[in-house]
């Protein structure tokens, strides 16, 4: 069988009955065709080429990226094939590439970057390593996931710190200007989302992060949704940690993420959970036994056997990204989520959108309420037409949540329309 561009990924039945060695030649196909040069976010043919490569089934509308982004074949391919290698041939240790991977990806070094099983374990690591004392102040949000909610208000419930609460303004100027308010001399942190899960707004976080840096505040951000959709530098956003995972919108395996310390930041922040790899010597025939210095790296938050196949899905994850590149990546989804907006706004005062239309605060989340509508009959409605979307009951705001990435298109948000035009 010959893969050119005229026969490219023609259906998903017959991609379905590929073997998984046919699917790579489909991905090399498709890495051929673009080698991450520029593609218009509106060429419909290229993206629908784009979404014969996942197994998301065609009877499903999958509108719920911010729970987890589906993988591509390459990417199953690759980590399939990576635990058959270990468990084949004992191989171990090939997580070690991931960290340089990882860190070239969101513009970080090797040596700031700790592997971790999801979001919720790099906010613990930041926050328990936090030297903060009864009586300091912390700011989070209160659009909070439960992820960066629960180990902030463990901290307060064990050692006293003061949780300080500010809520997203519809503007970027407005949200700085609100956490600019609750800075004391006591503030201490500054622990929000770079993208809230509720509302899906990009919030400032290089300005936050300068507001923090400017006070001598730590920036502890929780960055669950930020790799795979939006171009990012961590070294450029100035923050001093970054907690996300590969498994939502970099298209990764799930249970996988990475945590980022800055260099400078790493003596500050003191590791707790550590083991093979996390320290510079130990030694336990000493009197007393020690460890000798911790590895000077952020390996120093992680130890131990890792899962070989996890990682190298993350590793092609990131090369499956950059064979389309990021740019069109990002492009792509800002686009279909300005079209959700779009056709969210068309039913005026029927519908609460709770995402900012401002360019620089919207990306590929959009939250809104229906008046007169519960939004968990929204959310049945839409399932029941096969359609995925998340309800959100995080914090009370009781709203439905719309999230695309690179394998959604137009049709499929006007089917998710025609159903809420049902439903007002």
């Amino acid at each position: 069988m010959q893969f050119n561009r005229r026969n490219f990924l023609r259906s998903a039945t017959v991609l379905a009955a590929l073997s998984l060695k046919e699917v790579d030649l489909f991905a090399a196909a498709q890495q051929a065709k673009t080698g991450g040069a520029p593609v218009a976010h509106d060429d419909e043919a290229y993206w629908a080429n784009v979404r014969q490569l996942f197994p998301l089934t065609k009877d499903l509308i999958y509108l719920n990226n911010g729970t987890f982004g589906p993988s591509p074949y390459p990417v199953i391919d690759v980590t399939r094939a990576s635990m058959m290698d270990a468990d084949q041939m004992g191989n171990y240790g090939a997580y070690d590439k991931t960290p340089p991977k990882i860190a070239k990806f969101v513009g970080a070094n090797d040596d700031e970057i700790a592997l971790t099983h999801n979001v919720t374990e790099g906010i613990n690591i930041a926050c328990w390593g936090l030297p903060l004392k009864k009586g300091d102040e912390v700011i989070l949000t209160t659009h909070e996931h439960v992820g960066n909610a629960v180990p902030w208000l463990n901290r307060q419930k064990l050692h006293g710190i003061v949780i300080k609460r500010f809520t997203p303004g519809a503007t970027a100027d407005e949200t700085l200007e609100r956490i600019s308010s609750l800075i004391t001399n006591k503030t201490r942190a500054i622990a929000c989302p770079h993208i809230p899960c509720t509302a899906g707004q990009v919030l400032p976080v290089k300005e936050i992060c300068a507001l923090a840096r400017s006070k001598n505040i730590y920036s502890v951000i929780d960055g669950a949704h930020g790799p795979g959709m939006l171009m990012l530098d961590l070294h450029d956003i100035g923050c001093d940690t970054y907690a996300t995972c590969s498994h939502k919108w970099m298209l990764g395996p799930k249970g996988t993420g990475f945590l980022y310390v800055r260099k400078d930041f790493q003596d500050t922040l003191q590791t707790y959970n550590i083991g093979a790899g996390g320290d510079d010597g130990w030694d336990m025939l000493t009197n007393p036994p020690a460890i000798k210095a911790y590895a000077p790296s952020a390996h120093r938050y992680y130890g131990g056997t890792q899962a070989n196949g996890l990682y190298a899905g993350v590793n092609a994850a990131i090369d499956f990204m950059e064979s389309i590149g990021m740019q069109n990546i990002h492009n792509r989804i800002k686009s279909l989520g300005k079209y959700t907006q779009d056709r969210l706004l068309e039913f005026g005062e029927k519908i609460e959108l709770l995402t900012p239309t401002e360019e620089r605060s919207r990306c590929a989340v959009n939250s809104f309420r229906i008046k007169g509508v519960d939004y968990q009959d929204f959310y049945k409605k839409c399932a029941d037409q096969k359609i995925r979307i998340r309800s959100v009951p995080e914090n009370g705001l009781n709203c439905s949540r719309i999230s695309t990435h690179i394998y959604n298109n137009k049709q499929e948000i006007d089917q998710m329309i025609d159903v809420l035009k049902k439903a007002v």
